[in-house]
């Protein structure tokens, strides 16, 4: 991408877009089209359609999405499904009708299999049921992969998918009940050690296994797919089952290839966050799926692989939900 090139990045005040904003502008990219969910509804096709036509983007990051934790997930499935339904749909159909030339689709691991082998590698999507819990988005989710296939397939478009594995970082949700894990964790650690409490409690039963990405690294990555050679680009694309026979979707995991308990990480976490309590379980709570590691064979077979180790950016982190907090 040329640094004067018109890139739009769908969802830029999120913790994905945010970090893709940034890391664009550290490349010196000077043309960044951004709006606001106020100045621009992706959910309404007509006002999508005339932003493309209008402004005519060379570059899509679709970042935008409805995101949450299980308890939002379980709270409001349709809403899950029916916005990010809508949203993909007028984005990436409207990327086609004014000529986009590459557009990058923001997904989640939650898109593989409950049980499916792990580290999850590409090609074990759609191969068992789906995590209960966040069914609806996950599903959304799934018809972007297919989508960006559809589109390739039919008219000869660049749409690559990448599912992240668990994000955080600088611009999270730090909300209650609806944040993922490491937000929910450091606010209730930041907000026991500020309590004096004896004892915080964790959700679940500490035993399930996560991995987690550091926000700016994913942005490395998007941004380093992005600018990928032609030949090696496409070789991410996928191929027509049809012709093929082979099932490659335009899909590739961002992950650090390692994970860790729930357990392991809030002990991280109370360490950074300096509180010296307890920690117990309520086991009433949902854990959601066993395990989820990813298979980044294919993102660093391009060159590319993580550089922030897990405490590092659990610091950086809560340094920035320590500033939001005063």
């Amino acid at each position: 991408m040329k640094t004067d090139a018109r890139i739009y990045v769908a969802g830029h005040r999120g913790l994905v877009g945010s970090a893709i904003v940034r890391r664009l502008q550290q490349a010196g990219h000077t043309n960044l089209l951004l709006r606001t969910h106020a100045e621009l509804d992706l959910t309404d096709e007509r006002a999508t359609r005339a932003f493309f036509e209008a402004e005519k983007p060379e570059y899509v990051f679709l970042a935008a999405a409805k995101v949450g934790g299980i308890v939002a997930n379980n709270t409001f499935p349709a809403e899950f499904i029916r916005d990010n339904l809508a949203i993909q749909t007028n984005v990436i159909h409207a990327a086609w009708l004014n000529g986009v030339t590459r557009l990058l689709f923001l997904g989640s691991s939650c898109i593989y299999p409950k049980l499916a082998p792990q580290p999850m590698r590409e090609r074990d999507l759609l191969t068992g049921a789906l995590e209960p819990t966040n069914r609806p988005y996950a599903l959304a989710k799934i018809a972007g992969v297919e989508m960006c296939w559809s589109y390739n397939r039919q008219y000869g478009t660049k749409y690559l998918a990448a599912m992240p594995t668990n994000l955080y970082g600088p611009g999270d949700n730090y909300h209650p009940t609806n944040s993922h894990v490491i937000p929910a964790l450091l606010r209730k650690f930041h907000e026991a050690k500020l309590a004096g409490a004896p004892q915080v409690t964790v959700w679940g039963t500490g035993t399930p296994r996560r991995e987690f990405l550091f926000s700016d690294d994913m942005a490395d990555a998007c941004v380093f797919l992005m600018n990928l050679p032609d030949d090696g680009y496409q070789a991410l694309l996928g191929s027509d089952e049809s012709v093929s026979g082979r099932f490659e979707p335009p899909l590739v995991n961002i992950g650090v290839g390692e994970d860790v308990t729930i357990a392991e990480l809030a002990g991280l976490v109370a360490k950074v966050v300096g509180y010296e309590g307890g920690i117990v379980y309520d086991t009433s709570k949902p854990d959601g799926t066993p395990r989820k590691l990813m298979d980044v064979g294919r993102l660093a077979g391009v060159g590319w692989s993580a550089q922030t180790q897990l405490w590092k950016g659990l610091r950086l982190a809560y340094a920035e939900f320590a500033k939001l907090a005063t």
